[in-house]
């Protein structure tokens, strides 16, 4: 007969040991002296050698389950179903991770995360595992993210502090998903962070609703995406993972940018310079820059988060991503084949990029203006208007200098074109995915080597600070930040 105590068990307690190895009491692990640490890592030096000799597998998403079908026929829209996209291509083996070398003294004091009642499981990515919850107090729904922390002995993970600090600070936007606070199981490798719910994702709702979205409802996502990522560059940060698996969407057409484990912080200097070295191994494949696909090291990431925004732009109309390679050689392959081959005043810099030399150029047809882009992304985004396939080219320059910014799209001619955007209040509504089924794998996860790649020069772990001016990463005060307020995007008239 189970004891009272078995039956009063945490279902995150459950969770921690279905998924994760066995661990030690979090509060209890963290107290412990740095001197102790060291001890204890010396005595089971011997021992753990064996264990930390064999690299943990790489984690890949399994086959992408077929498409729900609606639980209601579509009354104004005719019926259209999206044509199945190209199984994703496996996920790059993830070398040892890269830690903080303390563990943040503010997760010390975090709260249990049994003030909350878990729900059922909505997703898992790269980075973590996305849980549906209930506040047992308030008996708000929330979404509560369990950060990847199972390989880690002794130290923490920088990207999940990205991760907090970036949504932390920045959860003032009405664009992007609002983080409420961080809270921690009873083993070392439960740390949740706790953020809004938001009834989809758009990728889900790409693949599954009835109808596609209505160009002015395109117009709204859009614009509301652009402002958000306006609002990170001009603080200094990029995204470097944006696609539509990572943006959300409520029932009253607000749309916010989710998932911030690839995020950078980048210089004010560097950012006015426009480039910096950094990991080419970040954005998922099939909205990768082709910057990134031909090696670069030293890039705008402003720019290449603006690829991606095109790439979206193009599928929020035709449902299906713009261009779905199986791996990097058929990525690069189907841009070329989508844009034409550049030419020197296209993109000046591309032969210098350390895989440009493996191209076969011959094979593309050449570059032959920004008139001829626009009518191959018209012939392949059907319904795309002559300002939207402009709008659209910009967002896809080959040269990464030449692309524009996300402000700068936002004054583009053709948000003030017929029809005019939708007011968010007036979208439809569709059936929530997320009460008790995954969300679908049907795309390419992030880069798993990404977050384990050390972009900062001599190995030093980046100060976090938006200003510069001390804090950083692992502070109190860089957490605790909230960006200024923020008032939602409305497109001028």
């Amino acid at each position: 007969m189970a004891s009272a105590a078995e039956k009063k068990r945490s279902r995150w307690l459950a969770d921690d040991d279905d998924d994760q190895p066995k661990g030690g009491d979090l509060r209890s692990t963290l107290s412990r002296s740095k001197g102790g640490a060291s001890k204890k890592r010396k005595a089971s030096s011997a021992t753990s050698t064996k264990t930390d000799a064999a690299p943990a597998p790489a984690t890949t998403s399994s086959a992408p389950a077929a498409p729900t079908a609606p639980t209601a026929a579509p009354t104004a829209r005719r019926r259209a179903l999206s044509p199945a996209p190209p199984p994703p291509p496996p996920a790059p083996p993830a070398p040892p991770a890269r830690l903080a070398t303390m563990t943040p003294a503010w997760i010390q004091s975090c709260r249990s995360v049994e003030h909350y009642e878990k729900l059922n499981r909505i997703d898992e990515g790269a980075y973590g595992v996305v849980y549906r919850a209930r506040d047992r107090s308030t008996g708000e729904i929330v979404a509560l993210k369990r950060l990847k922390l199972d390989q880690e002995r002794h130290g923490f993970p920088v990207t999940a502090l990205r991760e907090i600090s970036s949504l932390l600070r920045l959860r003032a936007h009405p664009h992007i998903v609002h983080a409420r606070e961080v809270v921690v199981g009873g083993t070392l490798t439960s740390v949740f962070l706790v953020m809004e719910f938001l009834e989809h994702d758009v990728k889900g709702l790409l693949t599954s609703m009835p109808m596609p979205f209505l160009a002015s409802e395109v117009k709204t996502l859009i614009a509301q995406l652009l402002a958000a990522v306006a609002f990170l560059h001009a603080r200094g940060r990029v995204h470097r993972d944006l696609k539509t698996s990572n943006l959300l969407l409520n029932n009253q057409g607000m749309l916010k940018v989710a998932d911030f484990g690839l995020t950078r912080v980048i210089a004010r200097d560097a950012v006015a310079a426009g480039v910096r070295p950094l990991t080419p191994l970040v954005v998922t494949l099939w909205y990768r820059g082709p910057e990134l696909l031909l090696g670069a090291d030293t890039y705008d990431a402003t720019a290449v988060d603006m690829w991606s925004v095109g790439c979206i732009f193009a599928e929020l109309i035709t449902r299906t991503p713009l261009v779905p390679g199986r791996g990097e050689i058929d990525q690069i392959d189907k841009v070329f084949m989508l844009l034409g081959r550049p030419s020197p005043a296209a993109w000046k810099a591309m032969g210098d990029l350390p895989h440009a030399k493996n191209l076969n150029l011959a094979r593309y047809a050449e570059w032959t203006g920004e008139a001829a882009v626009r009518a191959r992304l018209r012939a392949k985004v059907p319904g795309l208007s002559e300002q939207g396939a402009d709008l659209l080219a910009k967002m896809l320059e080959w040269d990464p200098k030449r692309r524009i910014s996300a402000q700068d799209a936002l004054e583009h001619a053709y948000f003030r074109e017929h029809p005019p955007a939708k007011d968010p209040a007036m979208f439809p509504t569709f059936p929530s995915r997320a009460n008790g089924e995954m969300k679908q794998r049907d795309s390419p996860s992030a880069p798993v080597a990404a977050h384990d790649v050390d972009d900062a020069p001599g190995g030093r772990i980046p100060d976090d600070d938006d200003d510069g001016g001390g804090g950083g990463l692992f502070s109190d005060a860089a957490v605790a930040s909230v960006a200024g307020p923020a008032a939602p995007f409305h497109l001028r008239a």
